[in-house]
């Protein structure tokens, strides 16, 4: 049996998969070694993951895992290894990054470029084995073109300087009853102003008809595709990510109009993470 697992600061989601293909999926909260120690970890996965998969005659044969996740770098992925070795004691570990996650699950074996576009964004160019070119995302306050986040920071700031109508502002107001200073402090001063700021992007898919909404929606993704694609081979674009997911349309619009050949765009990459990992399942004897 393999285990997969997809994991952001918020949630974890876990694939057990059988050498017949059968799969059993849980969920979890986030694992993310930049947060947490291996010992959070290991409580995270005693606490949450194995009960859920108790009632499995074969919950205890894991022979592999493969974990693709949000902070895992070089340097903090052996927090999260160490973690399931205690628990997973005869398993291989293998501990990737989110963004090899996304190239495997949009892409394969194929070779082309795998973005990520969600609360952050992040893309690379994937050789069908591996990364071969990153441009660094850097945050949304620096970067993370294309994502929720910076779709948030865009609205709220134009909305807050007039740059948007009196109607979509007081509809705002009403749906969220926020002031600057509300911002300011959600931003600034709280934990995850990442997640607040993508938080309020919801804002622009429920107008999407207003042509003011769908010129600032249309503009974040030209922007994007203008300043992060051209720095990558001409391939086809896929993309991970509820950010491009939801805004699909608009998105392949842009692309287009950009010159881009679009492939796949998922909510998330686990069917194709399944997928890439057939090959991993020993058959049972």
């Amino acid at each position: 049996m393999i285990l997969i697992a997809d994991s952001g600061s918020t949630k974890t989601h876990w694939c057990l998969m059988a050498a017949n293909g059968h799969c059993e999926e849980f969920f979890t909260d986030g694992i993310n070694p930049f947060q947490q120690t291996s010992d959070a970890i290991k409580n995270s996965v005693n606490n949450q993951l194995l009960p859920q998969m108790a009632h499995l005659m074969w919950a205890g044969s894991v022979n592999k895992i493969f974990f693709y996740g949000a902070g895992c770098t070089p340097e903090k992925s052996p927090q999260v290894a160490y973690a399931l070795e205690a628990i997973f004691k005869s398993a291989k570990i293998e501990v990737y990054s989110d963004m090899v996650g996304a190239a495997c699950g949009v892409l394969g074996e194929e070779s082309g470029i795998a973005c990520i576009l969600g609360t952050g964004g992040n893309s690379c160019y994937w050789n069908g084995k591996e990364i071969v070119k990153n441009v660094p995302a850097l945050g949304f306050i620096l970067g993370d073109e294309g994502s929720g986040a910076v779709l948030g920071k865009r609205l709220v700031s134009d909305l807050f300087k007039n740059q948007l109508s009196e109607e979509l502002k007081e509809k705002f107001q009403n749906q969220y009853g926020i002031t600057a200073a509300d911002v300011i402090d959600n931003v600034y001063r709280k934990p995850f102003p990442n997640r607040y700021l993508a938080s309020l992007s919801k804002f622009c898919s429920e107008n999407m008809e207003n042509p003011l909404i769908a010129q600032l929606v249309y503009d974040h993704f030209d922007y994007f595709a203008k300043r992060i694609l051209p720095q990558y081979p001409a391939e086809p674009v896929g993309f991970i990510g509820s950010i491009a997911y939801y805004y699909q349309d608009v998105l392949k619009k842009v692309l287009a109009d950009n010159g881009f050949q679009v492939g796949k765009i998922l909510q998330g990459p686990m069917e194709g993470l399944k997928e890439y990992h057939k090959k991993d399942v020993e058959p049972t004897m």
